[in-house]
């Protein structure tokens, strides 16, 4: 079974089929206002309950939770106790006279269903804590329920539909060696703790992972996103061969943790993270990166009634930028708009989104959203070395619009005498051709570019990725994509701006030598990424990268490039 490699490794063991009770509506409706005001407070009662049991599990000494543990129960508790869940289903209630427990499970699936229709990865792997948590509530309105054991035999690989959060958490998973999932993503926390453990782990396999049954014999390789289930002997005995060489590898990336990103000619690269919230900083220095080159501040915007307030916004960043060490820390100013719907914010619906409202767009028409974001960066700056970058930028007449807003937000403090870095350092994400194609006219009013190579390969070739039907021609190596990206980091050179990579491509091994050989000298990815990459910089010199990406612009079809690039991978 073909799914993905979240957390690499190799284990071979046998299957522990994790089953849960799905909550269904019961459609009993309520006649009374006696039996309304019983409901809500049953309600009440069991969001207590459950953030009572999260406190608990924080506060347990047998478990001694690490440091994204606890982050991920705040999360969880944060969410629970969120102001626009409650007033969501007391409307049910109310207003629908539904029971409290149908009434969590239509507000909850509204959620997800946002959550999981977003482009981006990581707010899609956020759809798993909004689950978790109403699932926690259901629980306590006796409507749901799991088979979680309280212990596992040796060697053990847990297969689930999913596994939330919490669940993870508590699992006291002393013998398990793998886990494999039929839905999820690279950023679920079942990839984010499997990874934080050095548990081999593979999600999204699909409906064909139900049909494994307790105690089959499970190979899992987490390097390539594969399950074996019931395998023959001769290949397990390849993969005995392939985990030893693994080991060796994996111990090997593990001691360049503090070593620095330098080629062996001496080139140094950058390799920072991207992350959404400042409990993921932990991550970012755990695999040895040196900053933050992406950090996207949607997920502040989420589960709410209202924008939040400056001072709301302010903690967000003034707690990332307490926690970077004083590393560069680069801010994405709100990018809502697209496939990041805000209910509150009631966009119209669009034929096409991902052309339409959104991003900057959204920010220069409203400004008074705009410039309380960057009223709370500004105060935030004085904590730490924090960036602004503006995302969706298709002409310069959009960045002198932003910088122009920034100006008043400058002001305003001014006025206000509260303190703020003045000369913090604006950027724009370069994602849309036209960006791309006018990089030399945008590098006179920017301090840095970072090269989105999601949207950019999207938008370029006119490919929706999340259409299923025309998905497979996404290609970020096609050569009209390269020659894009190559573009961007030489007119950055040239205007002596720097220049990062922030898209996928970042983190893809095949794409390191090229894009060294492009100059680009600062790399972001998802921190556990980094060892990979690092390895291959040290590993390699400026010459043959350089050779590389000009054999690379002479070809004219990505599947020539492609297989050039692996037979030159490490």
């Amino acid at each position: 079974m073909k799914g993905i490699g979240v957390s690499p490794g190799i284990s071979i063991g046998r299957a522990f089929v994790l089953g849960k009770t799905e909550a269904a509506l019961s459609g009993v409706l309520l006649g009374s206002e006696a039996e309304i005001s019983q409901e809500i407070a049953q309600f009440d009662q069991a969001v207590g309950q459950a953030v009572d049991e999260f406190e608990s599990i924080k506060s347990s000494t047998d478990l001694s939770l690490a440091e994204e543990d606890q982050a991920i129960l705040d999360t969880q508790i944060e969410l629970l106790t969120d102001p626009q869940l409650k007033a969501d289903v007391i409307e049910k209630i109310t207003a629908d006279r539904k029971n409290s427990a149908d009434a969590v499970i239509e507000v909850i699936k509204t959620f997800v269903q946002l959550f999981e229709g977003m482009d981006d990865e990581y707010m899609r792997g956020r759809a798993a804590d909004i689950k978790d948590i109403g699932d926690r509530i259901l629980k306590y309105l006796g409507a749901a329920g799991n088979s979680l054991p309280p212990n596992f035999e040796p060697n053990t690989i847990v297969i689930a539909e999913d596994i939330s959060p919490s669940e993870i958490i508590i699992m006291d998973i002393s013998q398990v060696i793998g886990f494999a999932t039929q839905a999820g993503s690279k950023t679920s926390h079942t990839a984010i703790i499997a990874k934080s453990k050095g548990i081999p782990a593979v999600v999204g396999c699909g409906d064909e992972l139900g049909t494994v049954r307790n105690d089959d014999m499970i190979i899992l390789d987490g390097i390539n996103g594969l399950v074996y289930v019931n395998p023959e002997r001769t290949i397990i005995d390849d993969y005995l061969e392939k985990k030893a060489t693994y080991q060796q590898w994996a111990g090997k990336l593990k001691a360049l943790k503090d070593q620095p990103a330098v080629t062996t000619d001496g080139k140094k690269i950058t390799l920072s993270a991207n992350i959404g919230s400042a409990d993921d900083m932990a991550d970012v220095f755990e695999f040895g990166g040196q900053g933050v080159g992406l950090f996207r501040t949607e997920l502040l915007f989420m589960n709410r009634d209202t924008f939040p307030t400056e001072d709301e916004q302010f903690g967000f960043y003034k707690n990332a930028a307490l926690r970077s060490k004083n590393k560069p820390v680069i801010i994405r100013t709100i990018d809502i708009g697209g496939d990041k719907q805000l209910p509150y914010f009631n966009l119209q619906v669009e034929l096409n989104p991902f052309l339409g409202y959104r991003a900057i767009r959204i920010c220069l028409d409203r400004t008074e959203l705009f410039i309380i974001q960057l009223k709370a960066i500004l105060r935030a700056s004085v904590f730490g070395d924090l960036k602004i970058m503006l995302p969706m930028i298709s002409n310069v007449q959009e960045v002198r619009a932003a910088k122009q807003v920034l100006a008043e937000a400058k002001t305003t403090l001014l006025y206000e005498g509260v303190a703020f870095n003045n000369n913090i350092k604006v950027g724009v994400m370069i994602e849309v051709p036209s960006a791309a194609v006018t990089a030399d006219i945008l590098a006179k009013e920017v301090d840095f570019f970072s090269i989105g190579t999601n949207d950019l390969c999207q938008y370029t070739l006119a490919v929706d990725r999340m259409n299923e039907k025309v998905s497979h021609l996404y290609d970020p190596f096609n050569p009209g994509v390269l020659r894009l990206i190559s573009h961007v980091i030489e007119q950055g050179h040239k205007h002596h701006i720097h220049v990062g990579l922030c898209g996928e491509m970042a983190s893809d091994p095949i794409a390191t030598l090229l894009l060294l050989g492009m100059g680009l000298e600062d790399f972001s990815m998802s921190a556990a990424s980094i060892p990979a990459i690092k390895n291959i910089i040290i590993n390699h010199n400026m010459d043959e990268a350089k050779a590389i990406y000009k054999n690379v612009m002479e070809m004219d079809s990505s599947e020539e490039i492609l297989a050039y690039l692996k037979g030159h991978r490490e």
